[in-house]
């Protein structure tokens, strides 16, 4: 108890016990046997006690004898057996102990209201308007039920804090009838008293046991029909809940979402008012408000991204199929108006009816405000969860817009003390034995002859509702999307994506065979770094050992990899291990292996899925590793490595459009070799092949970065060089024929070869691929020709003043 209630309490009992103390010290019985006769009467029907619909508590009969006394006996008379017959039904409950001070206070608190009514009933205020005393004695019966029940209240006020006219109304204010009727019973006896004598009132006995007798056995059908009800409605509720549990297993969300929800609207519905039927609709209505999106195709539903307008069309039913459905189960509350309204805004732009204000039911407002802030202060498919506060902010940024602005102040007010409710109230989910490994039955040869540890975690069953659900989205949407795109690396971003979705992994690896090691062709996750540099033996490690033997290894050890323990840093990280082969129609394509930092992360389950999905995924490699190498064939010079001739138009083409916007320069060089002839007549084929890949190499190593190299055929090359200007083009001839004769002579041991050059500058030379080329093609063998007349001029001779006379 509070300080407070202690102190009330302390004042109530000294009180009491000074009207004891003072009323008992002079006591005398006028009518001892009279007296005796009705204080036992008094003492018996003390033990009749009877609970009372809505009210806390209880009525005992021995309320019509204190009436009956504040009548006809002295005041301490009345105390005295007032005070014994509260003191000895407080000790004589079979189903309540209370404490001592429970009971003195019980006790204090019985005579200070048999002192207060007795000086009301017996006050000369009651004279002066000459009251008859039926009503004199209903004066007094409204005194002592004052006094009784709000002593009382105070004490549960001030000791758990709740507002005292809420406790006294709700508690006690209903059985103020019942204390007019025993009013009524004491005239009775006090008539018959009067008129035939005392000794009538020993009738008032069995008359009271019958009567409580009767109601009792009223009272205990009436309990027994409420509790049957109660059970029912949890019963009810219970089914509710449970279908309403596979509904959110099937959209993704978790079952805290339901209770969340559930929790906040509840009480925002207190706030606001709402009556029981209305509450009982909100809690309904809460668990079962996107039970339409049964008729929802899952693609929809579990989709990540922004649904297309097709989609969002097809998922504006769910309110109005819902309503349909509930409407069938007949609810004794108002739940199909919510459910078929709580995506309604407040402006009269939700759906599906358009409803506006006042129109949408305050439930269905409630709802639509409490569901999007527990949505946005959740994690979904398709993002992160926001903190609470923010996701606060967002709701309140829509009051007056979608949601109604008297449901979002007091979401604003109290959003943090719904929080920590609805931690306090969270329960255990129920789990299922999915992962229970059963010892009878035989399981068929699986062909996997290493052993296998797997992870025995408890999952509950909502989860393994999610994820089957989601196992079979994600391997639809796996087979329908492989195979959209040939290119290698898009092909793998989408199996490391979908892959994810259905088995938690720290790093993803796909290795390549290249001859007689694996090497990673596409890494994702935490140390891609580390794992993008190793190269792995057939045989060794995990990977190479599944490259070799064609089967799969579940939680093998990562560090085993040869190369991974190079880097100290990181070798711990990684400890299980997941690695399937990709075999394809030509052999074993590539390996695939999952790296988790738990230990024994993976699952058989997690072997299954993956099993299921490699032939697709080796199909879907295979193909893509085809057409990159009939690309490469297509677009790429087989004997040099450098683009060919229809690269060359289609990359010249983009290079003038990007100086057409930026108006920048771009020189355009054709170089061809003199000597190469004499090469292949002298030293054979072989060696002319190799002297044009030494070329081609050493022109690309003297270029930038962004400029481009290809060959035009034969011996022939060209160059487009971005931003190099007319003044610049001498130095970089004399540069590309000195490096070609360097080539020649690390080749051929030779002198004789040299590069004849023809230039063409964008835009003075020309404005598209053809014209360019065309003129750097024409300069290239005007410098043939005079290269050609050079040779063949004697020695001494100024061959230059001669070509330009």
């Amino acid at each position: 108890m509070s300080l407070q209630a202690r102190v009330y309490s302390i004042f109530i009992v000294v009180v009491g016990a000074c009207i004891l103390m003072q009323q008992l010290s002079h006591w005398v019985i006028p009518d001892p046997a009279r007296y005796v006769c009705y204080m036992g009467m008094a003492v018996a029907v003390s033990r009749l006690r009877v609970s009372l619909p809505a009210i806390w508590g209880g009525m005992s009969l021995f309320l019509v004898f204190v009436l009956f006394g504040v009548m006809e006996f002295t005041l301490a008379e009345t105390l005295f057996m007032g005070c014994m017959a509260t003191l000895l039904q407080s000790f004589g409950s079979d189903e309540y102990r209370p404490r001592l001070s429970g009971v003195v206070f019980n006790v204090c608190n019985m005579a200070l209201a048999i002192f207060v009514t007795f000086a009301t009933y017996h006050s000369s205020l009651l004279l002066i308007p000459h009251l008859e005393v039926p009503l004199m004695l209903l004066v007094a019966a409204a005194m002592f039920f004052s006094m009784t029940t709000f002593s009382v209240s105070v004490v549960i006020s001030l000791a758990e804090g709740h507002s005292l006219r809420h406790i006294w109304r709700e508690g006690y204010f209903w059985s103020f009838p019942y204390y007019l009727i025993g009013a009524l019973l004491a005239e009775v006896v006090v008539v018959c008293n009067h008129t035939i004598g005392w000794q009538t009132g020993l009738l008032v006995v069995p008359v009271a046991y019958l009567a409580y007798r009767s109601y009792s056995l009223h009272l205990s059908r009436i309990e027994g029909e409420k509790k049957h009800a109660v059970e029912m409605a949890a019963l009810h509720m219970r089914t509710i809940e449970a279908l309403a549990l596979a509904i959110e297993a099937k959209d993704h969300t978790t079952h805290d979402h339901l209770r969340r929800v559930q929790v906040y609207a509840l009480e925002v519905g207190k706030e606001l008012g709402l009556s029981l039927d209305d509450l009982e609709a909100l809690r309904a209505a809460a668990l079962l408000h996107d039970i339409g999106k049964l008729a929802v195709p899952e693609h929809i539903i579990s989709k990540p991204g922004k649904l297309t307008r097709e989609e969002f069309e097809k998922m504006k039913i769910h309110p109005v199929v819902g309503a349909e459905i509930l409407e069938r189960v007949g609810f004794p509350y108002p739940v199909t108006p919510i459910v078929r309204s709580h995506h309604e805004k407040w402006n009269g732009s939700g759906y599906p009816d358009g409803l506006a204000g006042e129109e949408i039911p305050l439930g269905a407002r409630i709802l639509a405000a409490v569901d999007c802030l527990d949505a946005l202060a959740s994690d979904r498919q398709y993002r992160l969860a926001l903190g609470m506060d923010e996701a606060m902010r967002k709701v309140a940024a829509e009051s007056g817009t979608s949601f109604d602005p008297r449901v979002i102040e007091v979401l604003h007010r109290r959003c943090r003390d719904l929080e920590r409710l609805t931690l306090a109230s969270e329960e255990e989910p129920a789990r299922l034995s999915t992962n229970l490994k059963v010892a009878r039955g035989t399981a068929p040869g699986t062909g996997f002859e290493n052993p296998r540890s797997t992870s025995d975690r408890p999952t509950d069953f909502l989860n393994s509702i999610a994820a089957a659900r989601e196992e079979v989205q994600s391997l639809f949407e796996l087979a329908q999307d492989l195979g959209n795109s040939l290119s290698l690396n898009e092909t793998l971003s989408l199996v490391a994506i979908r892959v994810k979705r259905l088995i938690p992994y720290d790093t993803l690896t796909i290795y390549a065979p290249r001859g007689d090691v694996l090497r990673p062709e596409y890494v994702t996750g935490d140390q891609s770094r580390l794992f993008s540099g190793l190269e792995i033996p057939f045989g060794q490690g995990v990977s190479g050992w599944v490259a070799e033997n064609r089967k799969a290894v579940i939680n093998g050890n990562p560090a085993v990899e040869p190369g991974y323990l190079k880097d100290e840093t990181s070798f711990v990280a990684m400890r299980s291990a997941l690695s399937v082969p990709l075999e394809g129609l030509t052999g074993t394509v590539s390996v695939m292996t999952l790296y988790h930092s738990e230990r024994d992360a993976f699952t058989q389950d997690n072997l299954r899925i993956l099993l299921a999905i490699a032939p697709k995924i080796a199909l879907a490699i295979e193909n893509a590793l085809k057409y990159q190498q009939a690309e490469s064939s297509a677009a790429t010079d087989y004997m040099t490595g450098l683009p060919n001739a229809r690269s060359l138009f289609l990359h010249l083409d983009s290079e003038l459009a990007r100086c057409r916007r930026s108006t920048a320069p771009l020189s355009v060089l054709v170089c061809d070799m003199n000597g190469f002839k004499m090469v292949n007549d002298r030293f054979g084929h072989l060696e002319g092949n190799r002297l044009l890949r030494v070329v081609a190499d050493k022109l690309k190593e003297s270029c930038r970065e962004y400029d481009y190299v290809a060959r035009m055929g034969g011996d022939e090359f060209v160059l487009i060089l971005p931003g190099l200007t007319m003044d610049q083009v001498g130095p970089k001839t004399q540069r590309l024929n000195a490096i070609t004769k360097e080539a020649g002579r690390e080749v051929c041991s030779i002198d004789t070869l040299s590069l004849s050059i023809g230039h063409a500058l964008y835009p003075d030379d020309g404005t598209d691929a053809e014209q360019l080329l065309a003129e750097a093609d024409r300069r290239m063998y005007a410098a043939k020709q005079r290269e050609k007349l050079k040779m063949s001029q004697p020695r001494g001779y100024d061959f230059d003043h001669a070509w330009t006379s």
